[in-house]
């Protein structure tokens, strides 16, 4: 290998850790704030804000707190409309940077709102109805910022990637979600620990208030990578669609709906715990001590980032339908047992069916990534890896908190909610069966204009194999027969 060569490699390998690092600390920071809510949602959101308007009716009360957290899903599409549309025309790199500053902005300013009445000790006071209105557009800013964000993370991994790290590096963007929900626990463990019986009075407001710092190290990094390589070729060529949402959803409809369905079921089973389900439950039904059941949480977010990893590079090995029907298969014991052990009351059996529960979360959200950018062309990838996504998120993880709370109240039974989960599970393991694997497709805009995006299949050959050709992947008029 010529020195020219070998600089050129490290350059790339250093470009590569950079992205790697800004997906990873970026999405952290972004799921950070989405976790902390939810979690302050099981938690303390309830008193505060919505138990005086409803004249002291908890259950009620609660079902409301929960209901901002998946309202803000409703808004997710909108992010991801936004920044799939401008991602498409501009770029990802600034995407990746708006939707960090808006989540960051929406969560510092949660940590200074009144609630509705005040509580003493709390100096900041009350503000009656204006303080839930406050609390839910806030919610909503955050439900927009979490739509875009996703689409640019896994666009920059995978698209600075080698075809045979595709399913690694989409891997990295996912991180970020145990990531987060491991820092956001964390952090309210020991702010919970540290403040006792303030923590319902000011404390609770720490975690949000801390975000600030967290928001200021993203934007640093993030700001410092490179544009992805497919954007920079796509600006080249200036071939930009001038409606890349309308041309999506004209071609590739099915395979939006598909994929969106494909995360119903890590979306609604996550959302036991990111959403906040389980700490209210376990704290309120069953008693137990709130710092311990953020410590479990916190053990459970360890072993999903764990297997989040490893799933990487099984999908990169075997492929991502095998991956799926593995991690959805044991997702289908698990939401059985997660209930069953929790309901035995004992701190030590939640930690463990927590933990248990993790494994196939991990397995089935790493891959995800990887699959829906290799389902959509380059002119509208950032479009349709968005709204998928954003419209899985909403029919899974929405309003999963508040229907389990729901099933609770209604059957009192908690095999109720692990039936509901096991129906999304079943719902993702069709949707898994009927969508195409393309595992290794190019992922170039000069593919793209062959033609034969939606022929591809595995076997066929991959960038690299082009390239070695004659680099026929910049010019589409010397692709090969074999296509």
């Amino acid at each position: 290998m010529t020195n020219t060569a070998t600089a050129e490699s490290r350059r790339l390998a250093a470009e590569r850790r950079r992205i790697i690092g800004a997906v990873v600390v970026g999405t952290t920071v972004e799921w950070y704030d989405f976790f902390v809510y939810a979690t302050m949602a099981g938690l303390v959101l309830a008193p505060l804000f919505f138990e005086p308007a409803t004249q002291g009716n908890e259950g009620f009360a609660t079902i409301l707190t929960f209901l901002t957290v998946g309202i803000s899903f409703l808004f997710r599409p909108l992010g991801a409309f936004l920044a799939g549309h401008f991602g498409d025309k501009i770029g990802r790199k600034p995407m990746l940077v708006i939707t960090l500053l808006l989540m960051g902005v929406a969560t510092f300013f949660i940590g200074l709102l009144p609630t509705y009445e005040g509580t003493e000790g709390d100096w900041f006071g009350g503000m009656g109805m204006a303080a839930p209105i406050m609390l839910l557009f806030l919610r909503i800013l955050q439900g927009i910022s979490a739509g875009g964000e996703w689409g640019g993370a896994v666009l920059m991994a995978t698209e600075h990637s080698a075809t045979k790290t595709r399913g690694r590096m989409g891997m990295f963007p996912q991180l970020g979600v145990p990531f987060g929900m491991l820092l956001a626990s964390g952090m309210i463990a020991a702010v919970t620990a540290l403040t006792g019986d303030q923590f319902a009075v000011w404390g609770w407001r720490i975690p949000f208030l801390f975000s600030v710092v967290l928001v200021v190290v993203g934007f640093i990094v993030r700001h410092a990578v490179e544009e992805s390589p497919v954007y920079k070729e796509i600006e080249e060529r200036q071939q930009q669609a001038s409606a890349p949402i309308a041309t999506l959803f004209r071609k590739h409809g099915v395979t939006v709906i598909l994929l969106a369905a494909l995360f119903i079921g890590n979306n609604a089973a996550g959302y036991m715990t990111t959403g906040g389900y389980m700490q209210n439950y376990a704290t309120k039904t069953l008693g137990m001590d709130v710092t311990f059941v953020m410590l479990a949480v916190l053990a459970a977010a360890a072993m999903w980032a764990l297997f989040t990893y490893i799933s990487g590079f099984i999908t990169d090995k075997i492929g991502r339908k095998k991956s799926f029907f593995i991690g959805y298969g044991l997702q289908l014991i698990t939401v059985w047992v997660l209930f069953a052990m929790a309901n035995t009351g004992e701190p030590m059996m939640l930690l463990i069916g927590l933990l248990i529960f993790a494994i196939p979360l991990g397995l089935t959200y790493g891959p995800i990534a990887v699959w829906f950018v290799e389902s959509f062309p380059a002119s509208v990838r950032f479009s349709g890896v968005s709204i998928g996504y954003a419209l899985g998120a909403i029919l899974g993880g929405a309003f999963a908190p508040t229907i389990a709370t729901w099933l609770m109240q209604t059957f009192n039974n908690v095999y109720a909610i692990s039936t509901y989960l096991f129906i999304a599970t079943i719902i993702s393991l069709i949707a898994a069966t009927l969508l195409k694997d393309r595992t290794g497709i190019p992922l170039t805009h000069s593919f793209e204009e062959t033609g034969k995006f939606e022929s591809w299949k595995p076997g066929d050959p991959t960038k690299e194999e082009y390239e070695a050709l004659g680099d026929p992947m910049t010019d589409a008029n010397r692709v090969p027969e074999k296509l």
